[in-house]
């Protein structure tokens, strides 16, 4: 806010052209044009109308567009870029511009968070009533507008800043019925394989949780091991990763189910680091179908809203949630070490495998 509208709009655009790269960037605006003719069939009647443009989609609502709905509508996007003269947003950049300076005068109520000051051509320094207004005012920074690199350093760096932090969950709280007894106790590496996977996310995660299904379960677990008692019952993983969101909705959580016992530190630090936030999730790709493998995955908070909205709709799959979403698809690690421990059989070949890697990393 602070100049023209075609000031904003090229500022804006310039910036979404270098962060869109790496980021989800997204904007708002209000048009000019008070008499606008509503388009196509809405001017029939229609309340909706979506067109396919083959490069990009078009959605057009007759009614407005509530406060609620555009949250849902930006839920995906990293940074939302508004132009202030007609919207109001969280944070504001105030344009120091001579000749908008009334106009920005009046705006001063919108001013509830700065974070940069922005000179043009013909605005050399902080207006004195922004001083007034603006608490720690000589603490924001202050960069040309003809600086677009510095721009969009700031940006970028705003953006890495407010990397969602990564907590760790292993989902723990399944009833096991095909394997007959709980996979979270088997020892797979000499200690019960919940704990095991717990401090393997440790190398990882600011914070590691076991999900439990009840808080009778969650008496078994050792007291130096925090938890999270599932508050979405009877949905199994599904209900655990929605249970960790209300617990931190903030938090990105890595998910690691217990039945994935030849996950290792090569395949966390692979998915860590080729973590995507401006995805939805970050995901390995099964190889046997394919499709991502939904319990070795990093969510991001941007994937609770539509975790909600799938179970609205009556789905409590997380791999359909992850097929039918914008994910960061990493390619199958080697050696099936994704391979899923479900029933006794299953249980004697994995055994096997982790004998015989035993057995050759002592020969080494």
């Amino acid at each position: 806010m602070g100049s023209t509208c075609n000031v904003i709009k090229s500022l804006a655009e310039g910036l979404t052209e270098s962060l869109s790269a790496k980021f989800m960037v997204a904007y708002a605006d209000t048009t000019h044009d008070d008499d606008a003719k509503l388009p196509g069939r809405l001017a029939a009647g229609a309340c909706l109308e979506f067109t396919d443009q083959i490069n990009f989609s078009q959605l057009i609502y007759k009614q407005p567009i509530t406060p609620f709905m555009q949250r849902q509508l930006f839920s995906d996007a990293d940074i939302v870029f508004v132009n202030g003269n007609h919207q109001q947003a969280k944070a504001q950049v105030v344009i120091i511009d001579d000749n908008k300076v009334e106009s920005l005068r009046k705006r001063v109520g919108q001013l509830t968070k700065v974070e940069l000051f922005i000179l043009t051509d013909n605005g050399t320094e902080v207006f004195d009533f922004l001083k007034e207004v603006v608490p720690s005012w000589q603490e924001v920074p202050v960069l040309k507008i003809t600086d677009l690199p510095a721009l969009i350093t700031f940006f970028a760096g705003k953006l890495q800043t407010n990397k969602p932090k990564l907590k760790g969950l292993i989902l723990a709280g399944g009833k096991s019925e095909r394997m007959g007894q709980d996979k979270g106790r088997i020892d797979w590496h000499d200690k019960p394989q919940r704990y095991y996977a717990a401090d393997l996310l440790k190398n990882y995660c600011d914070e590691v949780y076991i999900s439990c299904r009840d808080e009778e379960q969650k008496e078994t677990i050792q007291f130096e091991y925090s938890t999270i008692t599932d508050t979405f019952t009877g949905l199994g993983p599904y209900g655990g990763i929605l249970s960790a969101f209300r617990h931190d909705p903030d938090a990105a959580w890595l998910v690691l189910a217990c039945d994935l016992p030849l996950v290792d530190n090569d395949v966390l630090q692979s998915l860590t680091a080729n973590r995507n936030t401006a995805r939805i999730a970050t995901a390995f790709k099964n190889a046997e179908n394919d499709f991502p493998e939904p319990l070795i995955t990093i969510y991001e908070p941007k994937a609770y809203p539509v975790l909600l909205q799938f179970l609205a709709r009556g789905y409590t799959c997380p791999r359909k949630v992850l097929i039918n979403t914008d994910v960061e698809l990493l390619p199958s690690p080697a050696n099936n070490v994704l391979a899923n421990v479900n029933t006794p059989e299953e249980m004697e070949q994995i055994q096997s495998i982790i004998r015989n890697s035993n057995v050759l990393q002592n020969a080494k």
